[in-house]
């Protein structure tokens, strides 16, 4: 029994290694695919009000796709369920290239174009989602303690990864784009998305999965737990996320129309913008992860929440500024979306951790899927909503309406903070503090995560930056 408990916890170890891999090459998918769907859109011509809609329309889909994955967990294993996402996610990239293709031979855009992209990426979208709820719950059971702690290393490396690989794509994008032929750098990187997500597959298939069984009575509907969820502490944290998800969808989806569209900025230069947050997250995450495990996911949502309201405000000032000059911008938006990436980078991991606190292992799977499956709706509404505002193209005070669905955005956040945050309880036991604690502990976080890395280069040179005192 003891040797059939350690030969366990050796695949589990093993398991948290091989997901650190994955995720390596989920992050070539991300860097040089989905963060460029939207660029690609542009390029072939699309307007706000489809990239609304390519925004919004795949989110909900997607994630109401996960409503299924738990009946699907019954009949299949996780893995299998898993493995079946990720690979038609990954043959889905193959259409996408073949509309770049299409372009690339005809020289010019078909009128339905834009929405077979926006079909296409749904199903991207649709095939990853499915497999979300078994991959968490898979992952509730390798992880079984300090899960702040693992993805917060995790994702750390997740976001270098996406980051170097969007630098490259944007150089690769702009190489094409003087010659004129952009569609040949699209085709190249949403290749690189297909091989990567080929290899997670690969990767996926090695993990090891505990066995889960599913008691009698674990299940229970969509629509019960939407006729529950003003009565209990989970669905109130979930209700608070999706409208959340609302408030910024209204927005997200035209800070990148705004840089490509509006400012004309190159894709270097959106790139650079854009890899602030993803700069910022990579430091700040396993700090967020620190903190969470040690006071609480709810305490870092408290104060995430309350600031996430600042990051459109500011984009909103960029009115003020000689969009003339991109350098000027540069320098203002890059603090901005560094800003932001720190915020989001708490939000969304004490967010994720809330839920493997908060839920049962029995219904991880069910209670993700309802969760995204809420979120996918705040998204699609919030997109709509901001869609369907930037295509009246109206101009208060001889300001672009997207500025003005930014200051929207901002306010929405805020009330949905206020109203909402309050009615959410901590389900982790925490230790004491005393106010200024976690700004104590952020200091001495961001302090070690500095020397961490500053200490390679100072070492080569035979000098040691840690003093000894």
């Amino acid at each position: 029994m003891e040797e059939k408990e350690d030969n366990e916890e050796f695949l589990k170890e093993k398991t948290k290694k091989l997901s650190v891999k994955e995720g390596v090459a989920y992050s070539v998918m991300d860097g040089a695919g989905l963060r460029y769907i939207s660029p690609y859109a542009l390029s072939l011509g699309a307007n706000n009000a489809q990239i609304g809609l390519l925004t919004s329309l795949p989110s909900l889909i997607g994630n109401f796709s996960q409503v299924f994955s738990p009946r699907l967990m019954e009949k299949q294993s996780r893995k299998k369920v898993i493995l079946f996402g990720v690979l038609f996610q990954a043959l889905m990239w193959l259409p996408l290239i073949l509309v770049a293709l299409t372009f690339l031979i005809r020289k010019q855009v078909e009128p339905t174009s834009i929405y077979f992209v926006i079909a296409i990426y749904t199903m991207i979208v649709f095939f990853g989602s499915i497999s979300s709820p078994a991959w968490n719950s898979l992952m509730k059971d390798i992880i079984t303690k300090d899960s702040g702690k693992y993805f917060g290393f995790r994702n750390r490396i997740l976001g270098i990864v996406a980051l170097i690989v969007m630098v490259g794509a944007s150089i690769l994008l702009n190489y094409f784009k003087q010659r004129q032929e952009v569609m040949i750098g699209f085709i190249i990187i949403f290749s690189l998305a297909f091989i990567f997500r080929m290899v997670s597959f690969r990767i996926l298939s090695k993990h090891y999965e505990p066995k889960l069984n599913l008691e009698k009575g674990y299940y229970f509907s969509f629509k019960d737990f939407i006729k529950e969820s003003y009565k209990n502490n989970f669905g109130k944290f979930t209700l608070f996320i999706a409208l959340v998800m609302f408030a910024t969808s209204v927005a997200s989806p035209f800070f990148t129309v705004y840089m490509l569209k509006n400012l004309n900025l190159n894709y270097f230069y959106w790139t650079l913008i854009s890899i602030s947050s993803a700069i910022s997250a990579i430091v700040f995450m396993p700090i967020w992860g620190k903190i969470s495990d040690k006071f609480g996911n709810l305490r870092v949502l408290k104060m995430t929440g309350a600031l996430i309201p600042f990051a459109p405000l500011l984009w909103f000032f960029s009115v003020f500024i000689n969009i003339q000059n991109p350098e000027i911008l540069l320098y203002y938006l890059f603090p901005v979306e560094f800003f932001s990436g720190i915020v989001w980078a708490g939000f969304n991991l004490s967010s994720l951790t809330f839920i493997y606190d908060a839920v049962s292992k029995q219904r991880l799977a069910l209670c993700i899927a309802y969760y995204n499956s809420l979120s996918g709706i705040g998204i699609f509404l919030g997109a709509l909503l901001g869609g369907w505002i930037s295509s009246m193209n109206l101009h208060f005070f001889n300001i672009d309406v997207i500025l003005w669905i930014f200051m929207l955005s901002a306010i929405l956040r805020m009330l949905v903070y206020v109203f909402m945050i309050k009615k959410i309880k901590e389900v982790r036991t925490t230790e004491n503090y005393k106010k200024g604690d976690i700004r104590k502990e952020l200091k001495k976080g961001l302090s070690e995560e500095l020397k961490m890395m500053i200490y390679p280069l100072y070492s080569r040179f035979g000098i040691n930056p840690i003093r000894q005192t």
